[in-house]
């Protein structure tokens, strides 16, 4: 499985020589198999902004009151959230307009997250061990392009602060690498990959599921890509490392996927 394979991909790479071609345009790369493959980091600070979402034609319905989560185990002090926790918070940052008018990678209805952490303590709180726990959850509005992070108290089930930016791109999560999988697959440029995938497995490649995947984003850089991908950064783009599951890697770092645009392009490598 080391032979070139004089096709667009180029070749099928092993698992060092893959990990071993970083670039400066990958942000924050994870092999899958690795710590926090599945979802990936969030941003830190920001300043708070006034959120404009869902103002006009796409706003949202008048606001419906719903019961709050329960609040299930709860950790104590600086301990790691616990699964009850990450799932009330969840519920409590996504609810009202940012439920209505955000979208997902996908497209649908609702932002996409990213990931859920245990927030730090205020100055003033630091040596307090009664703080009260807050955990940071970030997600990805991809109507309008914006890095979202509400920070909720979990003794009170209040979203404290909610700060919004844009032109920040955290890694990008497992589901987005899918989407971008998937959305390669579809694209004349996801040729290479499928023959490719075809001669290692003698199997057709029709979905995301099919292969392990890791990704980092691409930021443009001036005259660095074609004019498609010019807006990456202010854009979510992708580009994959792709693994057969339980077989070689498959080198498509020359494609990149353009999330919010649902386009793929193919950078020069020479």
């Amino acid at each position: 499985m080391r032979e070139k394979v004089h096709r667009h991909l180029g070749k099928v790479l092993t698992g060092a020589a893959l990990a071993a071609a970083g670039t400066a345009a990958m942000v924050a790369v994870t092999l899958p198999g690795t710590a926090g493959a599945d979802d990936s980091g969030g941003p830190g600070g920001g300043t708070r902004a006034a959120r404009q979402a869902g103002q006009g034609p796409d706003a949202a319905p008048p606001g419906v009151v719903e019961q709050a989560p329960a609040e299930g185990k709860q950790g104590t002090g600086r301990d790691p959230l616990t699964d009850d926790e990450i799932r009330r918070v969840e519920k409590l940052a996504v609810t009202g307009r940012l439920s209505a008018t955000a979208r997902d990678v996908e497209g649908d209805r609702g932002p996409q997250r990213l990931s859920v952490d245990l927030a730090e303590p205020e100055a003033a709180e630091a040596d307090d061990p009664r703080a009260p726990r807050r955990a940071d959850v970030t997600y990805y509005d991809y109507k309008n392009d914006t890095l979202v992070t509400k920070t909720v108290n979990l003794k009170t089930g209040k979203v404290e602060q909610t700060d919004a930016q844009r032109g920040v791109q955290p890694p990008p999560s497992r589901a987005e690498n899918a989407e971008a999988a998937r959305i390669l697959i579809a694209d004349p440029l996801g040729a290479g990959l499928k023959a490719d995938y075809k001669d290692a497995t003698g199997k057709e490649l029709t979905s995301p599921d099919q292969l392990q995947l890791s990704g980092g984003i691409y930021e443009a850089s001036p005259g660095a890509q074609p004019a498609v991908l010019d807006a990456c950064g202010e854009h979510r783009c992708v580009r994959l490392f792709s693994k057969i599951r339980n077989g070689p890697w498959i080198d498509t770092r020359d494609l990149v996927i353009d999330l919010s645009a649902r386009k793929a392009a193919a950078l020069d490598r020479s």
